[in-house]
């Protein structure tokens, strides 16, 4: 083990920076009259998202044999929801959150995220207020706005709300690799956006950043957001991505207020994760009840705040932007 591993992973002149970042975020939202809320990082339930996993860990009630099984939180939104369904209005959530799985490069087991949600707005009002949240920060501005149809015509010629699979196939095939086949059609998708798309979206130019934001998502990338009808009468997730420098900065929604539905979805996700071979953990019944009980229309969004130090310091190594990487924990 090296002999100084005990020092921080981050310069000293990014750890001041990131305090500040820290204070900007906070004072946007005193001034707008946001509540800053905290939220249980140890939970009885855990994201059911088959792209994601849960660290999990055991509760010993003293003087009993009792082992009972609980998760660290990989986003604050259940319990944020909870909040608004009981009447807190605005609020956010700026702290640590956990996703089991890659670390180095772009990504730590821990991280900060910035998760927000405003009553009576829509997912398009939001953008708005994400610009403004970065501008109290950096020097941002805002490089466009486009639906996912426009950039997949711009970028490859189909509308990907009307291709067929055998369609979307022949473009992976051509543009990324031959030799896949039976991917869902969401990969499809997916490989397409992330290769011949996503690093074309925002940039960095000195200290001047460039966002693009992306929306109107294919209905089968709902999520949890609500769903609408288009300008060409078809139905689409009512949600959006930021991206800048070719990576997603924030992803927001117009948030689905149906506990049935979002019952279903869950109970989908688990079939995925059971068919990917993943551990199949309990989902959060509260959220359920909370949304039957009677949600606000309201838009939220979740930002990665180390991924916007990351463009602040122009670096592409977390370790650059977090007091202690995940090798110095």
């Amino acid at each position: 083990m090296s002999d100084d591993l005990w020092q921080p992973s981050a310069p000293q002149r990014n750890l001041r920076r990131r305090g500040e970042i820290l204070r900007g975020i906070r004072e946007y939202f005193y001034k707008e009259g946001v509540l800053e809320v905290e939220t249980p990082m140890l939970s009885r339930h855990a994201t059911v998202d088959p792209h994601i996993d849960s660290f999990q860990t055991l509760y010993r009630p003293l003087g009993t044999h009792v082992k009972e099984p609980l998760f660290l939180h990989t986003s604050p939104e259940f319990p944020m929801k909870r909040l608004l369904a009981a009447g807190s209005g605005d609020i956010y959530f700026l702290g640590r959150v956990f996703r089991n799985g890659e670390a180095g490069g772009r990504h730590n087991p821990e991280f900060t995220m910035l998760e927000w949600y405003r009553v009576g707005i829509d997912h398009h009002r939001l953008m708005d207020d994400v610009t403004r949240v970065l501008q109290a920060v950096t020097d941002f501005e805002e490089a466009g706005r486009f639906s996912y149809r426009e950039l997949f015509e711009q970028a490859l010629g189909i509308d990907p709300h009307e291709a067929s699979d055998d369609d979307l196939l022949q473009l992976v095939h051509f543009h990324i690799d031959s030799g896949l086949t039976e991917l869902s059609r969401n990969d499809y998708l997916d490989l397409l956006f992330s290769t011949c798309i996503e690093p074309r979206l925002g940039s960095r130019d000195g200290e001047k950043i460039a966002g693009v934001y992306v929306y109107d998502y294919p209905a089968s990338m709902s999520a949890l957001s609500r769903l609408q009808v288009n300008e060409q009468g078809q139905t689409v997730a009512a949600r959006f991505e930021l991206f800048v420098n070719g990576y997603e900065l924030a992803n927001g929604y117009h948030e689905l207020a149906d506990g049935e539905e979002q019952r279903t979805r869950f109970e989908k996700d688990r079939q995925e994760r059971e068919q990917l071979g993943k551990p199949l953990y309990p989902y959060d019944q509260n959220l359920v009840s909370a949304l039957a009980h009677g949600f606000p229309d309201c838009a939220g969004v979740a930002m990665g705040i180390d991924r916007l130090h990351m463009l602040i310091a122009n670096t592409r190594a977390i370790r650059d932007v977090v007091p202690f990487d995940f090798e110095r924990a």
